[in-house]
């Protein structure tokens, strides 16, 4: 048995989708698999699948639907056409700087007079601001244009009317309830707007912008619309899903000098380039730019015509991104120093353990924060804050991050008169507060949690799409899903589960042995699965095992091969397993190898031995650090096996038990039992000699030799039997017991009389023949085959709960008719 790491979400099945997927999957040629996927995304239309798969840039919806757009072109036409100046006022997240790029590279080509700004993140803050309004004034900027911002800048707007500019702002984000009085605002967002698709991303909607002043869709401007599209985390649906596999394919062309060099410095190869290569590669870089210093420099290379400053300019970014990750490593082991200290003093004071992470520490760099939150929510799964405290004001910026269930947004207004101010979502959000108010902060949202939150919240989930038969992973149904890219942000890439397949061989990889390999197996196939740091597991898994998988499917090339692979995330088995040591020549070094790696995995062990005397050596093995001292590691006889049974997580079978009758009882008295290791010699049958309990067949052979004759003296019979009917002497005395007890025969005066008209009866209605079934189980399990006996283990263990506990088919090694 092997525990997930994290909660495993199958999405419910019906047969209403069952039938939407088979229309799906005849209207369109598409394999079963794919269609389910897409009936379980919501695609369940033949059009709208079709759509969904094919839809390109004819598709895209008209720019003039935007509430807003006429004018916003109307005031940008006027502007120019008077030979006024444009200051487009960006942000300096990636997709702030992506917008600004792309409204750049179009003004340029159409020949507009206009600037560009974007405030430094440090010393500015987001969004407009008076000094930077200032500045526009005084150089004589005409229309101020904002991207990915100004939304929310109600007195900002009206400060830059007075000063006699026109504003238009062109934003994406949630509108408050007071929009700002611009000249004009675009915002699929605000009340009111008729436009049919509400996540476009800050470039996205420059795009559409772009799309009105030209006239057509300016796909040689998708690339950075995708960039910003990805990097802000918009959802890779509707017609965000076109812009960004229009812009990965303008990407894949390299005709864009600063997207070539990015691309280099992150390693992707940009002629196949993904959403996950910018999601992960490209976007960071871009975003370090703002972190650390300023945006101008991401924005230099989006624009940028020459390669020289491209490269320039991607060195740049790629340095700072390295010394971005290095600040995020320095406050993470800082932070985690704290948390520990936290977990310590509660434990002194007798407090349970914070069920909210809040720490706060000065001069942590504000523009990582938030991935430092990120980090330890990954490790500790707690609703996590993490604040930079000014030293001179005790102000603290921070940024938090949430878990599935904690409503981060709700629990933040539940204590609103903390904040100098706050905003965010469920899943995350950033605050100002005094640091006089950090503990009430961090008792009010734990006291949120513990109200909230279920046993089952605080536990990890995991999605899962659906759930794939082996079969189902080949060649054209991975080519067919990658039909579904981009994958992001509403369109993930799909997770599956391959339930109770057998494990036909495992080993690790890679440097250190930190990953693994499975070849998986079932209905007469085999498919490699890898889970990368999943090394760990292939001492935990036995050879053989069923085991349960979750994972992405995915192409491995090689050498111009090409085969189906699972990339696995979590795995599960569900029966306790049978490590099979028998016939090592060595039993205690086996037991020490098998102590060793209990105590390094900190699991409880406990030892059965056949005898006083392996009870006795095996203690004697037994290393101090591996748990004998700490109660983590026990000896134990049959005879002095505790009536209430013990607890243990590994149980190891030192000697021959004195029969599997004897092992059955000590099985159905474990506790928390997972696996179980079996050190003693493998007996082999004698050549001519079954160990197989005689079926029907067999008992009504013997019957009808019996009925040849209507009396036969017992003295020598079972002997005379065996030998015609070729079993043992004692299977037959067995059987004449049966018969007796059935009234099939009758012994009188030394003779048995055989029973003319018998009553049909089962042979199960015999009390014999049931005690015969468990000597002759109990007498060969223990020598049966590996898979015969590690389905019989998992069968007897099981009965301590009342159910089989995975789905592989568990049967005794010689089941008895």
């Amino acid at each position: 048995m092997i525990k997930p790491k994290t909660r495993w979400d199958v999405g419910q099945w019906t047969p209403v989708q069952d039938e939407r997927a088979a229309k799906l999957a005849a209207a369109l040629k598409l394999p079963p698999l794919v269609a389910r996927l897409l009936v379980a995304r919501g695609v369940d239309e033949p059009e709208a699948a079709r759509l969904f798969l094919e839809a390109g840039p004819e598709h895209m919806h008209d720019p003039y639907r935007l509430k807003g757009m006429e004018e916003v072109v109307e005031r940008i036409r006027r502007t120019t056409a008077d030979g006024g100046k444009i200051r487009i006022y960006g942000d300096y997240d990636a997709d702030g700087v992506s917008a600004t790029s792309l409204l750049i590279r179009l003004f340029r080509r159409l020949g507009y007079d206009f600037d560009y700004y974007i405030p430094d993140r440090l010393k500015e803050g987001y969004g407009l601001n008076r000094p930077a309004i200032d500045q526009a004034a005084a150089a004589g900027v005409r229309l101020l244009l904002t991207v990915d911002t100004g939304v929310s800048a109600v007195d900002e707007v009206a400060y830059a009317r007075e000063l006699g500019m026109e504003v238009v702002v062109t934003d994406h984000h949630e509108p408050p309830e007071v929009l700002p009085e611009a000249h004009a605002l675009i915002n699929p967002k605000q009340p009111g707007c008729p436009y049919p698709f509400k996540g476009l991303a800050g470039a996205g909607v420059a795009f559409k912008l772009a799309h009105a002043l030209t006239g057509e869709p300016p796909l040689e401007l998708a690339d950075v619309a995708a960039l910003g599209t990805i990097a802000d985390l918009m959802p890779l649906t509707g017609e965000n899903r076109i812009l960004v596999r229009c812009g990965l394919a303008q990407m894949r062309g390299g005709s864009v000098p600063g997207l070539r060099a990015l691309a280099e410095k992150a390693n992707v190869n940009l002629a196949a380039v993904t959403a996950a290569d910018v999601a992960f590669g490209m976007a960071p870089r871009v975003n370090a730019s703002g972190r650390l210093s300023h945006a101008d420099h991401a924005v230099t290379l989006l624009t940028t015509e020459r390669s020289e400053e491209a490269e320039e300019k991607a060195a740049l970014l790629d340095g700072l991104n390295r010394e971005r990750q290095k600040i995020v490593d320095a406050i993470v082991r800082e932070a985690e120093e704290m948390w520990e200290a936290r977990c310590d003093r509660a434990r002194r004071e007798g407090e349970t353990e914070p069920p909210v992470i809040v720490l706060a520490g000065e001069g942590w760099n504000v523009g990582v924060i938030g991935i430092v939150a990120s980090k330890l929510l990954e490790k500790h799964y707690k609703p996590t804050v993490i604040l930079s405290v000014d030293g001179e004001t005790g102000l603290c910026k921070g940024s938090a991050r949430s878990i599935d269930g904690y409503d981060l947004h709700a629990a933040l207004t539940s204590c609103a008169e903390l904040f100098e101010h706050f905003g965010g979502h469920q899943a995350a959000a950033g605050m100002t507060l005094h640091r006089d108010r950090l503990a009430e902060l961090e008792r009010r949202l734990g006291e949120w949690a513990l109200r909230t939150l279920t046993a089952e919240d605080w536990i990890p989930k995991t999605r899962v799409d659906l759930v794939c038969a082996l079969e189902e992973a080949s060649v054209e149904t991975i080519e067919q899903l990658d039909r579904l890219q981009p994958f992001g942000a509403d369109n993930p890439s799909p997770r599956v589960l391959i339930a109770n397949v057998n494990v036909a061989d495992r080993r690790t990889m890679g440097k250190d042995d930190k990953h693994l390999k499975l070849s998986l197996a079932g209905c007469g196939r085999l498919l490699d699965a890898v889970g990368f740091g999943m090394g760990g597991y292939a001492e935990q898994l036995a050879q053989g095992a069923y085991v349960s998988v979750i994972g992405e499917l995915a192409m491995n090339e090689w050498n111009g091969n090409r085969r189906p692979q699972l990339l696995m995330k979590d795995l599960r088995v569900e029966q306790v397993q049978l490590f099979d040591l028998r016939g090592e020549r060595e039993p205690l070094a086996a037991l020490r190898a098998v102590l060793e790696r209990t105590a390094a995995r900190e699991r409880s062990a406990a030892v059965l031995a056949a005898t006083q005397a392996w009870a006795e050596a095996a203690a004697g093995a037994a290393q101090p650090e591996q748990g004998a001292e700490n109660g983590t590691l026990s000896f134990y006889t049959f005879e002095s096996m505790p009536d209430e049974g013990i607890c243990c997580e590994e149980l190891v079978l030192l000697g021959e038990p004195a029969s599997g009758e004897r092992l059955a009882a000590v099985l159905e008295r474990c506790n928390g039992l997972e696996a179980v290791h079996a050190i003693y010699r493998q007996e082999r049958a004698s050549p001519g000699r079954t160990r197989r309990f005689p079926g029907r067949e067999q008992f009504a052979k013997v019957y009808q030799l019996l009925r040849r004759a209507e009396r036969l003296p017992e003295r020598g019979l079972s002997e005379r039997l065996a030998a015609m009917a070729g079993l043992p002497a004692d299977t037959v005395k067995m059987m004449l017991d049966v018969f007796a007890e059935l009234a099939f025969i009758e012994r009188r005066e030394g003779s048995i009389y055989v029973n003319p008209s018998p009553q049909k009866r089962e042979l199960s209605e015999s009390a014999r023949y049931r005690a015969a079934v468990r000597e002759a189980e109990s007498a060969s399990i223990l020598h049966a085959p590996y898979k015969e006996l590690s389905g019989w283990i998992a069968e007897r263990s099981a009965r301590r709960t009342g159910t089989l506990n995975g789905g592989a088919t568990i049967s005794s090694p010689e089941r008895m008719t």
